[in-house]
């Protein structure tokens, strides 16, 4: 019950559909202390501009970092028996050392530090589920508002009447399976091994389970911490994020769908550590290609080329919706059209509040909406968050010059 009512409060704040700080609170308290889908809502709420209505965004971040100190966690009781039974030794059998407080936990699992028995003691992250998440996630999924709420939350759901739900679902189990977490993980690492300045923790396979996730321990300072550095060092964190994020999706086909702010560490030298990998989608090899002709023409400023390839991308049909995804999708490229860009908060509102706007055309049956193809609803996540943790690090940046080195780079072996 106080999930349905967490989602929906937090579903019609996102959409703007209450009024009044008090609400704003409320939703941050219920939406902070959930765990599963809702928690999920209001994680995205929290730092993706836009999607809370700018007169309730203080009171909701408010809620929400006096919260964070709070987060529901698991007993450490129920955490070793999770391991115990995953891994199938005792704890002090797979573990030098093991710290019972956990140092972070959302609304999937928490993480313990600990050390390994290995020769150099090495220090890992594990991250454990919570108890019980699994059949939590089931029910969330099996509810209608819910699922409703976390459509509206990325995009317009009527532009595809199942996809968008049965993409919810499957992504969202997916999260549910550390094992392929790890092999996301892995897979991360071995498409960046070659650049020094993306971190990503080595996964101790020994050590993993359905339930239970190890890899090496790191340490480095918070997105709130940098956004007060110098500009140089700014900007040398968002070319690394650029790269790691696109060098993804248009090298190694792949994107990983969750950039929430805490998901990365920033180092000296302009090195970024990048955590969780259980929200990754493959992007089919036609998608690849269309969207590197889409990248390839905002970089070269050729207009006609990319709206050829957004029609592509989009299977749309001639018509007043096809010239607004087409307007829409050349607004979200504007840091590679206009570069160098200066990725800012009320840039990203005006791509949220444009793809809500995109909703009055739904109600044109002479508008030639056509429904979503597969894949795009998480893109859309990826985008709205991933240019908000950009908006925080407030600098100019030349990212088609960052694009130009890592296309040109693997043309090669993309032939």
């Amino acid at each position: 019950m106080l999930a349905r009512v967490g989602a929906k409060t937090g579903a019609s704040l996102l959409l703007g559909r209450d009024g009044g700080s008090a609400a704003a609170a409320q939703a941050a308290e219920l939406l902070g202390n959930l765990r599963g889908l809702a928690a999920k809502m209001g994680q995205m709420a929290s730092y993706v501009d836009g999607m809370v209505p700018e007169t309730h965004r203080e009171a909701y971040e408010t809620a929400l970092r006096r919260l964070r100190a709070a987060t529901p966690t698991s007993s450490p009781a129920q955490i070793r028996q999770i391991i115990e039974d995953d891994l199938h030794q005792p704890l002090t059998a797979l573990f030098a050392e093991w710290d019972e407080e956990p140092i972070a936990s959302a609304s999937i699992g928490q993480v313990h530090r600990a050390r390994l028995r290995d020769e150099a003691g090495t220090e890992v992250a594990v991250k454990v589920q919570h108890p019980g998440i699994r059949p939590a996630v089931e029910a969330d999924l099996a509810n209608a508002s819910v699922m409703q709420g976390m459509v509206d939350a990325m995009g317009p759901s009527q532009l595809n009447s199942r996809g968008p739900f049965e993409e919810i679902k499957r992504r969202f189990r997916e999260e549910l399976d550390y094992t392929l977490e790890a092999r996301h993980q892995q897979a991360f690492s071995r498409l960046h091994q070659d650049d020094p300045a993306i971190d990503i923790p080595q996964i101790v396979p020994s050590h993993c389970s359905q339930r239970v996730l190890t890899s090496t321990f790191k340490r480095g300072r918070t997105l709130e911490d940098v956004a007060e550095q110098a500009e140089a060092q700014r900007q040398a964190y968002a070319q690394v994020l650029w790269r790691f994020v696109f060098r993804g999706n248009l090298i190694g086909g792949m994107f990983n769908a969750d950039p929430h702010p805490g998901n990365y560490l920033f180092l000296p030298e302009g090195r970024v550590v990048f955590l969780d990998f259980g929200c990754v989608q493959p992007i089919a090899p036609p998608n690849v290609a269309t969207a590197r002709a889409m990248h390839l023409a905002a970089i070269a400023r050729d207009e006609a080329a990319f709206a050829t390839a957004v029609r592509k991308l989009m299977q749309t049909k001639a018509g007043a919706f096809e010239t607004a995804i087409i307007d829409y999708t050349r607004r979200c490229f504007e840091p590679l059209f206009a570069s160098p860009f200066h990725v800012t908060r009320p840039y990203v509102r005006s791509l949220v509040e444009g793809m809500l706007g995109l909703k009055s055309l739904l109600l044109n049956k002479k508008s030639g909406v056509t429904p979503l193809p597969d894949g795009i609803l998480f893109m859309n996540r990826l985008q709205f968050g991933f240019y908000s943790v950009l908006a925080r690090l407030d600098v100019a940046v030349d990212y088609a010059q960052v694009e130009r080195a890592f296309l040109h780079a693997s043309a090669p072996q993309s032939e």
